[in-house]
């Protein structure tokens, strides 16, 4: 099961490629538009209705490239806010969790509401191997604690925008 291309009822994924991004400099800003691979991203941004965020975790932070794409994105008028996000990670010993609570405190600012529970934490180096060569998640265990991280997401979504079910 590949998770992002097995439907969740209603759901559908897009990555969003944050690579062509500059570095957050007000100078770039000119009479209140931006680069436009900002605009292109800050309108993604806008149009969706929840977020993954899906980031190793680096000196117990955040990567730089993601905060990066999450400052550009709260320039004003800020495009995140008032909607669900989930986060999920893998790496060492406690496989990314540190970043997700930085995350969380930076959510704060830009009015991102993060679901608080499942949480998905994978320790990726652990035996027996979760990905293939290619990077691949395999692991079925994680595969369905995934797909619960994404379920919850898509509830906590509905219920923000006042729909209990769809």
């Amino acid at each position: 099961m590949d998770i992002s291309k097995d439907s969740i009822e209603g759901m559908e994924i897009e990555y969003v490629d944050i690579s062509l991004l500059p570095f957050v400099n007000e100078d770039l800003e000119i009479n209140g538009t931006y680069p436009a691979a900002v605009e292109a991203f800050r309108k993604k941004i806008e149009d969706a209705d929840c977020y993954l965020f899906a980031s190793p975790e680096y000196n117990y932070s955040v990567t730089g490239p993601l905060k990066n794409a999450i400052d550009w994105a709260s320039r004003p008028p800020n495009v995140w806010g008032d909607k669900a996000a989930a986060i999920v990670s893998a790496g060492g010993n406690f496989g990314g969790g540190r970043s997700h609570y930085h995350l969380r405190h930076i959510g704060i600012y830009i009015d991102l509401h993060f679901i608080n529970k499942p949480e998905f934490f994978l320790n990726a180096f652990e035996s027996p191997p979760k990905f293939d060569d290619e990077g691949v998640l395999t692991d079925e265990e994680s595969k369905q604690r995934l797909r619960e991280v994404l379920l919850a997401l898509k509830a906590f979504s509905l219920r923000l925008k006042g729909k209990l079910s769809e």
